[in-house]
């Protein structure tokens, strides 16, 4: 179901990344499909035929939410277990709460900065012989937990397993027109500190699930669940329209 920029969005994520590929080869087929999807010109096509109600809104829409940290998540392709393709918009002023947990990914993802800016974190963690040797030596205390969803809801389960200390191993900015891609284990966290909305192309690839994903806190503990509140279709549909007149804008 569709039209013509949404099957053809389809055939790309079918062509590049279906199959049982090794993790390398996704990471890479992943970082391509956003670049060639990410583009202001080839998103504005989509994100508007989506604004029309091409696709499926009845389903995108409870699959779209307004992230805890202040940032839209709209589906934009649903390729069922294989592949779910995004827009994430950060709004400057959102009242989220503030940069992300560290944390991993069940799957290979790919982003692509649209517009804006996007700074990004990479950790590892500590095993736990050398971090007594090291405590405060440039390593991070935090609270690790295992996120899983919870059963029959959309909600993050939050399940204590923990102390651990990480390091920090990059730092990076990405501005307009720039690309990564990592493994589904790489510890990182993301944050926007723009004054005009942030756009990314958030592609998150299928195949081989991780049953959970690690997420590291150094706030403190977290709630046990944490509930989505998914959009309804108006509000999904009147979303896909702001994000669209915002590609347009030179």
């Amino acid at each position: 179901m569709g039209g013509r920029q949404v099957l053809a969005a389809r055939r790309l994520l079918a062509e590049s990344l279906d199959g049982a590929l090794p993790e390398r080869d996704r990471v890479a087929a992943a970082y391509a499909v956003v670049e060639e999807l990410g583009s202001p010109e080839s998103l504005l096509e989509l994100v508007a035929e989506l604004a029309c109600g091409e696709g499926d809104p009845g389903a995108a829409a409870p699959l779209s939410y307004r992230h805890v940290l202040g940032f839209d998540k709209l589906l934009l392709v649903d390729a069922g277990p294989q592949h779910m393709l995004r827009a994430h918009v950060w709004h400057a002023g959102a009242g989220g709460t503030g940069r992300e947990d560290i944390h991993n990914h069940r799957s290979v993802l790919a982003s692509h900065v649209v517009r804006g800016r996007l700074w990004t974190e990479l950790y590892e963690e500590v095993p736990e012989g050398r971090a007594a040797g090291r405590a405060g030596g440039g390593s991070l205390a935090a609270a690790r937990f295992e996120e899983s969803l919870a059963e029959g809801s959309a909600d993050w389960l939050l399940q204590p397993a923990g102390p651990a200390r990480l390091r920090l191993t990059h730092l990076g900015q990405y501005a307009a027109g720039t690309t990564y891609a990592l493994p589904a284990h790489t510890l990182h966290r993301a944050w926007c500190d723009t004054e005009e909305p942030t756009v990314t192309l958030f592609l998150e690839t299928g195949g081989a699930r991780r049953r959970h994903t690690d997420v590291f806190t150094p706030g403190g503990p977290h709630a046990g669940a944490v509930p989505k509140v998914p959009m309804n279709v108006p509000g999904y549909l009147e979303s896909l329209g702001f994000l669209a007149d915002l590609l347009r804008r030179p």
